[in-house]
């Protein structure tokens, strides 16, 4: 006669079954994650973890992130079992059009759901992004006896999640800034699609954690909750070191002839194999997607309990109201994204007197006044601040509580602690985006990052996921193009705008001016609805006289008629972005001296110039007029969009060179003479 199943097995198998029930009925999807960490994640969500199924987006609750997001169905068991807006049809559903369980989480879908994970490290950066999030918001808004934001990032990771260099580089920085209330649960069940870890991942991960300044906790028997739980405590109770909890499990668990293989990892166990598995673990085997009563009752009434706090929170809340009611409308202020009235009345206006000044420059003096006006802008550089000018000077630096070290150099000046709003990210490009796009995720901040453009090939998995789960996350880029001059072709980066624009809802904006840099920040502030990346250029440009050009909140519509040489419908129009907008003018100015009727475009940004209506699109570009040229330092593929098969490009389509940047210029043709030249063989002339 077998042995009698606890509650506590039976909540656990109910996560096996459903995953692995889910995963055989979509004939795809990863089971073998699921069915060997149910039981830490039962003893996580149902001991630990600080949630209310009836209000996902409660601002104190804690961040719970997949981010080995092959394991979805272990997050889709647990939001059902839980209570969240999710029903066993949804589990059934699995993988399948239109439903709310996808193969990979997507954030908020179904609700529950922090961020979208798959590609794997992103979820364990994202969630460095979280506790720092959470860390600056306690400093700025907690007060002595009102303590309003308090709350832990969660995050579940696979051997595969700790093998990307990503997660190397954010939990170097997560380590020193001591981020205490994160907390990394690893499942190293020791086996990856491919096979063994041993095959090529034999680091001792416990020694590279303590070397980045983490609390390290091993559990040898992942099954073992009482253990997980003693493990969840002790890295609650370490208040100055993140916590990485390793625990020993078995890939597949219960299925006799999968579990502990890489068959159990990327494939469905098969109908006899899932058989076997649910008689070895004393579950029946019809119906499928069965869950005990009692075992829902369990998970429901944790949760419950869970909620509790939130009211008990709400109440802290009020109290806080009443104690302190200009910093609690400015916490709902800012957790709800609104944005604070006449902030755009801080951006700063560049008359004709202006000297000539790089794009990159101008935007740090805006970046500077609207750090005054928006006090949830923060962000930082990849060791490039003197560079890329992406700094909020006189606004503290964002590090690890305590004395800042004697004879500092490169600090931003301010306050020296968690309440500081200058990250130093370090030479960790790709860490840099993907904690600001935890950051955002979170809710209360508007992140920034800074580096040279060519890095943005490092940057471009988060970019993308920020894109795709519509984050507010603003990229300064500086260095733009063969502009860089001298430090040569590694740094020149003439593929880069065109690889960025090909990014579904991503807005990149590259202005021509000062003026155009304050519009451009002024819709990248204003975009809360997917990130921004913002070209600037190293070298000087002219600053426009915008009582003889085109006025420069035009930028904010993608495009606009920067000059026209007279009256009357345009024979030739003639394109430019960024220091090109120049070249354009010129040769615009040569063509109207040889009496043709010229329009000058600025194109800054073509996904806001996509976005509006056609009426306007063919105001500035009118479609009977034939004759256009683009002129751009960069890759020409793609400006058929605008100029048409017809029309010409001036462009670079091959790598830079070592030398002046106006040297660079004049021999790879990116000239006025170039685009006049164009400009009359469309003409005919």
């Amino acid at each position: 006669m077998s042995n009698p199943v606890s509650l506590e097995e039976k909540c656990i198998n109910a996560i096996r079954f459903l995953s692995a029930d889910a995963i055989e009925k979509a004939k795809s999807g990863h089971p073998g994650m699921p069915m060997g960490a149910a039981a830490a994640a039962f003893t996580l969500w149902t001991r630990h973890l600080k949630h209310n199924p009836a209000d996902p987006l409660w601002p104190d609750r804690d961040r719970f992130v997949l981010s080995a997001g092959h394991a979805s169905m272990l997050l889709y068991a647990l939001l059902y079992l839980s209570g969240y807006d999710l029903s066993l049809d949804d589990l059934k559903a699995f993988r399948q059009w239109g439903s709310k369980t996808p193969g990979h989480p997507e954030r908020r879908h179904p609700a529950g759901t922090e961020m979208t994970t798959g590609p794997l490290g992103q979820g364990l950066g994202a969630a460095v992004g979280m506790a720092i999030a959470e860390a600056h918001l306690a400093a700025r808004f907690n007060r002595p006896g009102h303590t309003v934001v308090d709350h832990r990032t969660y995050v579940f990771v696979s051997d595969g999640d700790l093998m990307e260099g990503l997660t190397a580089e954010a939990c170097a920085i997560a380590g020193h800034l001591g981020l205490g209330k994160l907390t990394v649960l690893y499942d190293d069940n020791r086996i990856s699609l491919s096979g063994s870890t041993s095959l090529c991942f034999t680091e001792d991960i416990d020694k590279r954690f303590i070397a980045s300044g983490w609390h390290v906790i091993a559990v040898e028997e992942g099954n073992d909750t009482a253990a997980v739980d003693r493990a969840l405590a002790a890295a609650e109770a370490e208040k100055m070191r993140p916590s990485l909890i390793r625990l020993h499990t078995t890939i597949g668990f219960g299925a006799p002839k999968k579990q502990n293989t890489s068959g159990a990892h990327g494939s469905p166990l098969g109908a006899e194999e899932l058989k076997a598995a649910k008689e070895n673990l004393g579950w029946p085997v019809d119906p499928p997607f069965f869950v005990p009563e009692e075992a829902l009752c369990f998970f429901r009434k944790a949760a419950a309990e869970s909620a509790k706090k939130e009211e008990a929170w709400k109440e802290t809340f009020r109290r806080y109201v009443a104690a302190f009611p200009a910093e609690a409308a400015e916490f709902e202020r800012v957790m709800k994204g609104d944005f604070p009235v006449g902030w755009e009345k801080a951006l700063p206006i560049y008359g004709p007197e202006t000297k000539e000044v790089a794009t990159r420059k101008t935007s740090e003096s805006v970046l500077q006044a609207l750090g005054k006006a928006l006090p949830e802008l923060m962000g930082g550089a990849a060791d490039l601040n003197p560079s890329t000018f992406s700094w909020l000077k006189g606004m503290g630096d964002f590090q690890k509580p305590g004395e800042p070290p004697a004879h500092l150099e490169g600090a931003c000046g301010g306050d020296w602690g968690y309440g500081g709003r200058n990250i130093h990210f370090g030479v960790r490009e790709h860490a840099m985006a993907a904690i600001t796009g935890g950051m955002a995720m979170h809710g209360g901040i508007i992140p920034f990052t800074g580096t040279f453009f060519t890095f943005a090939d490092y940057m471009r998995p988060s970019i993308r996921l920020a894109a795709l789960m519509g984050l507010h996350v603003i990229y300064i880029f500086s260095h733009d193009s063969i502009g860089v001059g001298e430090d040569g072709p590694t740094h020149q980066p003439v593929e880069h705008l065109m690889s960025l624009r090909v990014i579904p809802n991503l807005t990149v904006i590259r202005p021509a001016d000062a003026n155009e840099t304050v519009e451009a920040w002024r819709s990248a502030v204003e975009n809360g609805q997917g990130p921004t990346a913002l070209i600037f250029t190293r070298q000087n440009l002219p600053v426009a006289d915008r009582s003889i050009f085109g006025p420069s909140d035009g930028l904010r519509k993608g495009g606009y008629i920067f000059w026209e040489s007279g009256k009357g419908a345009p024979e030739a129009i003639l394109i430019g972005t960024g220091s090109e907008l120049q070249l354009a003018l010129a040769a615009g100015k040569t063509l109207a001296a040889e009496g043709i009727r010229v329009r000058v475009v600025s194109l800054p940004s073509w996904e806001l110039f996509d976005r509006q209506p056609q009426a306007y699109r063919d105001e500035i570009l009118p479609p009977g007029v034939r004759a256009r040229v683009a002129v751009e330092a960069g890759i020409p593929l793609g400006w058929e969009h605008y100029v048409g098969l017809e029309g010409a490009i001036v462009g670079i389509d091959h790598f830079g060179a070592s030398a002046p940047y106006q040297i660079l210029y004049e021999k790879f043709g990116v000239t006025a003479e170039a685009v006049v030249a164009a400009a009359r063989r469309l003409l005919g002339r």
